[in-house]
């Protein structure tokens, strides 16, 4: 018997919702924008390159926003100017993400850890803060944070400990908040990618010995792109994830698996 596939519309369409998407200048946060866009949602993109982000809503039908979100102070004005430019919104995408530091642990320099944490737990959520009571309004939504396989396994020869301890916190931080926030039909997801290629990851991929490491080190016998992780995304945004909340989802491969 075939798929009715209006089913798969239904479960995954995203019409009429507002999504907010950070780091959204290239790589999965673009990704990740143009997908929801294309299941129906309008979308904000928040990032520091505003050249790219106007290029990027202009494609997509979306609304730029630009932001350093280093910048704790300026975090607090994001989601009113969704508001006001899109409506309340129903959906958000943590992807934003750097590494400040490739220093050994006992060498990492106090300002690279504090912006690591200022980055990727802070930002997330604070942003998370600011969209619930829109959420609440509109009665349902969907937050996903963008950790690492960094948070869940040591990586050999890639030192990043404050890097691993902020995607680590990523993980209590959405148990947490699906907890706290389920009685408002809020649910809160965070996915875990393995290696792919993205500008952090670019120097492996761009010499041999770093692509036989990877090949080497992953089950799957290719590589991960950006569109292996935006599917779960997509999954855990929409209806298609209704039920699922407070997890860790893992696409690396078979990477943690070994």
């Amino acid at each position: 018997m075939l798929a009715d596939p209006d089913t798969g519309r239904d479960l995954f369409g995203l019409e009429g919702r507002v999504a907010l998407v950070t780091g959204a200048s290239s790589g999965l946060g673009a990704g990740v924008a143009r997908a929801l866009a294309g299941a129906g949602a309008k979308v904000a993109v928040v990032a520091r390159r505003y050249d790219r982000l106007v290029t990027l809503a202009d494609e997509i039908g979306g609304h730029a926003i630009a932001c350093d979100l280093l910048d704790v102070e300026h975090l607090d004005g994001i989601v009113p100017e969704v508001v006001g430019a899109l409506g309340p919104p129903e959906i958000l995408v943590n992807t934003a993400g750097n590494l400040f530091t490739s220093e050994p642990a006992e060498a990492e320099p106090l300002e690279a850890i504090l912006d690591t944490l200022k980055l990727h737990v802070v930002a997330p959520l604070r942003l998370s803060q600011e969209v619930f009571p829109h959420m609440v309004s509109v009665g349902r939504g969907a937050i996903v944070h963008i950790s690492s396989i960094s948070g869940l396994v040591g990586v050999p020869g890639i030192p990043q400990a404050s890097y691993a301890a902020s995607k680590v916190a990523l993980s209590g931080l959405a148990a947490e908040l699906a907890v706290q926030w389920a009685s408002r039909s809020i649910r809160v997801n965070t996915v875990a990618p393995g290696f792919f290629r993205s500008e952090i990851t670019d120097p492996l991929y761009e010499t041999e010995r770093g692509r036989a490491w990877l090949e080497r080190n992953t089950p799957l016998p290719y590589h991960g792109r950006v569109e292996d992780i935006v599917g779960a995304v997509l999954w855990l945004v929409s209806d298609a994830g209704r039920y699922v909340t407070g997890q860790t989802i893992t696409v690396d491969g078979g990477w943690t698996a070994r």
